[in-house]
């Protein structure tokens, strides 16, 4: 009776090894939340032994950090490339709501509400959600500010209506996680508050077909 003839996996550099599980945390993190990045899971993710990980990955502390902070920047670049594409801050401020608002972007809703509990006891962590959350605010503030003059929007405190935003948005999206409220209705719930908010007709925010 033959024996099978084990392969021996290909090795890798330190560099690509190192590429290979952060990667493998991002996507268990997408797929089974933040509170899954775990040496066994990112080992099982990247098949590889937990030891390498640790090897390459002393702090789990700081590795769920830069995976949170990866998966979220990660996601606000790509935004920021749709909305560079549009005429003005209005169809940039409604494609943005209904963007985040659509129910396509639950797994990087999950990372950020889970980054909020996880953050009370991971310090870097905790550090990392909140330069994120400046991030997002920043881009908030500039297309407030683009509209304010050049499209009649009304908002005596930029950075108070973007942060504003920016809590409604997170606020839909965590109840949405859980099904209360009808999930379908959160970009109009959405649209006509800030539209509200900086002085806009309603409907105005509104993004065509």
């Amino acid at each position: 009776m033959s024996t099978p003839v084990r392969t021996r996996a290909a090795r890798k550099s330190p560099a690509e090894r190192s590429a290979e599980i952060v990667e493998a945390a991002r996507l268990v993190a997408l797929e089974q939340g933040l509170t899954a990045v775990t040496l066994r899971a990112i080992a099982a993710r990247a098949g590889v032994a937990p030891a390498l990980v640790a090897h390459y990955q002393p702090s789990m502390d700081a590795l769920v950090a830069d995976t949170f902070a990866h998966i979220v920047a990660e996601e606000l670049d790509e935004l920021s490339g749709l909305l560079a594409a549009l005429p003005g801050p209005t169809e940039r401020l409604g494609t943005l709501l209904d963007t985040l608002l659509d129910g396509t972007r639950d797994d990087v809703t999950i990372v950020w509400v889970e980054a909020w509990a996880l953050g009370r006891r991971n310090d870097a962590l905790a550090a990392s959600v909140r330069t994120q959350m400046d991030d997002w605010q920043a881009l908030l503030r500039r297309i407030i500010e683009e509209g304010v003059d050049r499209a009649g929007f009304r908002a005596p405190d930029v950075d108070a209506a973007a942060w504003q935003i920016l809590g409604m948005v997170d606020g839909l999206n965590a109840q949405a996680l859980v099904r209360w409220g009808d999930a379908s209705e959160r970009g109009s719930l959405i649209h006509g508050a800030v539209e509200g908010m900086l002085g806009l007709q309603h409907g105005a925010l509104a993004v065509p077909d």
